[in-house]
């Protein structure tokens, strides 16, 4: 099994979406930031990468054959030198909103002192929320509260891959145009059901919201569900 998807796309351009669209597809399985909660030590070998040290690449996607949103995106290019055949997808959306969309979702999300317990008490919380940090520290900057900034960031990104990304080898896609330009990039049927929207950002701010009154509610079963709770938020930020 090999990768045959590259995403390129920032995360919060639809990433969760694509990954169930691309899964659907047949394209199975596909890497997401969720990956890496469930399987923390992945975030060491994310980090080896953003320390330039040598990553083996065919074993940490071993078992999947996409790619989507963060870390994986900021890895394009050296994705594309060892799977010289998959196809790349640069996942876009109006550069307000998705800065708007991030800014109150997963930027937020790192300065909740929630989170911050969790990243004392869990290790798995505590590598990711790590590596996390190196998207903000490395490809903001740690400039991302100027909007401004940010979103030339996010500007200079996409024209940046659609600059080294060979045109019969790239597609530059909106969750919101639906399977057809996927599907005919990708060379696969079009499915008889829905394109899938996922990761609603009402969803997610009903979990900052009421998730750590839930759980400091349950007392002496607060480790209990901890890991669990983690779990399901971690995948909703990205």
């Amino acid at each position: 099994m090999s990768i045959k998807v590259i995403g390129a796309g920032f995360g919060r351009t639809g990433t969760t979406s694509l990954k169930a669209a691309l899964e659907q597809l047949g394209f199975v399985r596909c890497y997401h930031m969720q990956e890496v909660l469930k399987n923390p030590r992945d975030a060491v070998i994310w980090q080896d990468a953003v320390d330039g040290e040598a990553v083996d690449w065919p074993h940490l996607f071993k078992g999947y054959q996409a790619t989507v949103d963060w870390p994986g995106c900021t890895f394009y290019q050296e994705l594309m030198e060892v799977y010289p055949d998959a196809k790349v997808l640069l996942s876009v959306r109006d550069p307000e909103r998705w800065y708007q969309s991030a800014r109150d979702t997963i930027y937020r999300a790192r300065t909740t002192l929630f989170l911050q317990l969790l990243r004392m008490m869990l290790p798995a919380v505590r590598h990711t929320y790590n590596m996390i940090e190196h998207i903000w520290a490395g490809t903001f900057e740690n400039r991302f509260d100027d909007k401004a900034f940010a979103i030339d960031v996010f500007n200079r990104h996409n024209e940046a891959v659609k600059a080294y990304v060979p045109a019969d080898r790239l597609l530059v896609f909106d969750v919101r145009e639906g399977w057809g330009p996927l599907c005919n990039f990708l060379g696969v049927d079009i499915p008889n059901a829905p394109f899938p929207h996922l990761n609603d950002k009402k969803v997610m701010q009903r979990a900052f919201r009421y998730g750590p009154i839930a759980i400091l509610s349950v007392g002496g079963v607060l480790l209990l569900l901890l890991g669990l709770f983690v779990g399901w938020l971690i995948g909703m930020m990205f």
